[in-house]
């Protein structure tokens, strides 16, 4: 196969940014940040099942998760429940090696004249540095490595489920409704493996439960604020494709 047509040539395009930002999505990850101090607010402080002082502390992982959003979406809407899956399974043996060559690489014996290094003013141990950034447990690898999986299939399954019933109208309720189910299973279940099932860490199901309906109303809010990008997208995808091609597309993508 070539990438000479329109069709062959856009999923190439869809399919590079959505593998480029998930795998960039787990490096990135190891960063916490506050949400609300980082958008000029106040920390909340929030009780929930007996979990006092939560506030809405996420990953920076969050912020390519809307690409994938829309990617997952796209490529559900033009070429089907088979192509997405593909792509998800590919992405996560994409990502296990990708911690496999990271792991490798923290096992070279750094130079001496690169070790310690004066960044903004401050020492620091570069190689420690490089391990605490990129030595992620084998835990939370395999916590968000399933999570993803898993997300990506019952995302494509509703996807699909609800364009039975709406036909292809209402872009808005398969591509929200879908992704919402799909990151509620994905904000509890990489929680779970990493921090609930991990002996290193003693996490209660309370604050399981906690911290993932935190992570999860981000992710809500965000999906719901990213409907209208959605469509700009689909859009420039159909003028792109034209009438005739992107109507044809997604006809086949709908017979699964």
């Amino acid at each position: 196969m070539t990438f000479k047509t329109k069709e062959s040539r856009l999923l190439l395009v869809l399919g590079s940014f959505f593998v480029a930002n998930a795998i960039l999505s787990e490096f990135i990850g190891v960063k916490l940040f506050s949400v609300e101090e980082t958008l000029g607010f106040k920390k909340f402080d929030i009780d929930l099942f007996g979990v006092p002082n939560l506030s809405f502390v996420m990953s920076a992982g969050v912020l390519t998760w809307p690409i994938i959003f829309i990617m997952t979406d796209i490529i559900n809407e033009y070429f089907g429940i088979q192509q997405v899956r593909f792509l998800s399974i590919l992405t996560s043996i994409l990502i296990a090696f990708a911690f496999m060559v990271v792991w490798g690489s923290m096992h070279l014996s750094a130079a001496d004249f690169w070790v310690h290094q004066n960044i903004n003013g401050e020492d620091l141990n570069m190689n420690n540095a490089f391990a605490g950034i990129f030595g992620q447990g084998m835990w939370i690898i395999a916590g968000s490595i399933i999570a993803f999986i898993v997300g990506q299939l019952a995302d494509v399954i509703i996807f699909h489920r609800i364009k039975k019933f709406t036909g292809e109208k209402s872009l808005w309720l398969r591509a929200t409704g879908s992704t919402v189910v799909s990151q509620l299973i994905d904000s509890f279940v990489v929680i779970f493996i990493a921090f609930y099932l991990n002996p290193q860490y003693h996490y209660s199901w309370q604050m399981v439960a906690a911290i993932g309906l935190v992570n999860y109303t981000y992710k809500f809010i965000v999906a719901i604020l990213m409907t209208p990008i959605l469509y700009l997208v689909h859009i420039i995808i159909d003028r792109y494709l034209g009438k005739d091609l992107a109507q044809k597309l997604t006809e086949m993508a709908g017979r699964g």
